[in-house]
């Protein structure tokens, strides 16, 4: 099979979908791969330590499109490479198809299959691919959120972790999976007072126990929530439900409550977000006010880490990728039930329930699903 490797386009997007060792794996396996150059640069990998391995360097983004059987990326296309690719070809990245319509539409024209790192499920029902970044964004999230508490970037400023003699930030945290917990850990750590809030009370028996004693566990509802939401110096929204849009519970009614000049970092904002009024910025202009609340709501949060979150991502995606290239999309997906489930859209037709779900459009079992 051709492999192809472009290069992120997506604003200040440092990361790269594969090392050279997994450049290594699949071409010793017979494959070929196809780098854009310069690809692996923001995550300080070279041209040379790519062709070393027997990559093909090429010039640019539209000969890896053009050539390539599976294009291996890290962000859901932009409009320029989805006006590249082709019917039949395979895309492997992250896509987040239920928080734009217009990506899913034009995705569905190319007939292409796009296979959606986020949806696909291990044996234990996880979520492999999204682990590694959800780590990262979790642990990125009280990094940021910390920073713009500062005064010159317009917070309270409030040190996460007070002094002796002054108390410490209260940390409130919507969700207790992978960015919860990440992000738990890190407050934490800082000295930070840390609320955690879900409506799984086994997870948040599990938390409880394993938690140091800073972190709390409280139960979410409308009422509960709102009391918090007073309290809270800095809010991280950690809410997912896989391959659909977050579930608004932070509406715009209730900022109004939240402490002048409070932070909201809203790590799923790239489904959506869990708070009515997050949109998505850049690492160029990452934050905006609304009713003197501080927004983040960057969307590719690990980019700004690439080295580290691009081993991260290419240690959980290779062996997907080997499987892929090796056996075609089809017969890897039939073979592995979880990989199918990464199967969001195959050839014109939506086949993830949840990303047609909603926008109300057809959902179509994949071919692989027999």
């Amino acid at each position: 099979m051709i492999v192809g490797i472009p290069k992120e386009i997506k604003t200040h997007e440092y990361r790269i979908s594969t090392t050279p060792v997994g450049v290594d794996e699949l071409v010793r396996r017979g494959h070929t791969v196809l780098l854009e150059q310069d690809a692996g640069v923001g995550s300080g990998l070279s041209n040379d330590e790519y062709a070393g391995v027997g990559a093909e360097i090429v010039d640019t983004a539209q000969e890896v499109f053009a050539r390539a059987d599976m294009i291996i990326k890290v962000k859901e296309p932009l409009a320029v490479e989805r006006s590249m690719m082709r019917d039949g070809q395979v895309m492997f990245t992250y896509f987040h198809f239920a928080a734009d319509r217009e990506l899913t539409d034009s995705v569905v024209a190319t007939g292409a299959i796009a296979i959606a790192y986020e949806t696909i499920v291990d044996p234990e029902g996880r979520l492999p691919l999204l682990t590694p970044m959800s780590e990262v964004a979790g642990k990125m999230s009280i990094q940021e959120g910390a920073k713009y508490l500062e005064r010159p970037m317009q917070g309270r400023g409030i040190l996460l972790g007070g002094v002796p003699g002054v108390e410490p930030a209260e940390v409130l945290i919507l969700g207790g999976g992978i960015v919860g917990t990440n992000a738990a850990k890190v407050a934490a750590g800082l000295g930070a007072n840390v609320t955690i809030m879900d409506i799984n009370i086994d997870r948040l028996r599990y938390l409880d126990d394993v938690m140091p004693p800073n972190v709390h566990t409280v139960f979410s509802d409308r009422h509960t929530l709102r009391k918090y939401l007073r309290l809270a110096d800095l809010v991280i929204g950690a809410v997912l439900i896989p391959g659909a849009r977050c579930p608004v519970l932070v509406t715009r009614e209730m900022l109004s409550a939240m402490l002048h000049n409070a932070v909201i970092v809203d790590v799923g904002v790239d489904q959506g977000g869990c708070v009515e009024t997050i949109h998505p910025t850049t690492h160029d202009d990452p934050t905006y006010i609304v009713d003197g609340v501080i927004h983040y709501a960057v969307a590719n949060m690990p980019g700004a880490v690439g080295r580290t979150s691009t081993f991260a991502l290419t240690n959980a995606t290779l062996p997907y990728a080997l499987k892929l290239a090796d056996m075609g999309y089809q017969n890897a997906c039939r073979n592995d039930r979880g990989l199918a489930e990464g199967i969001n859209v195959e050839r014109g037709k939506i086949t993830n329930k949840a990303v047609a779900d909603t926008f109300g459009l057809e959902f179509v079992a994949s071919t692989c699903a027999a």
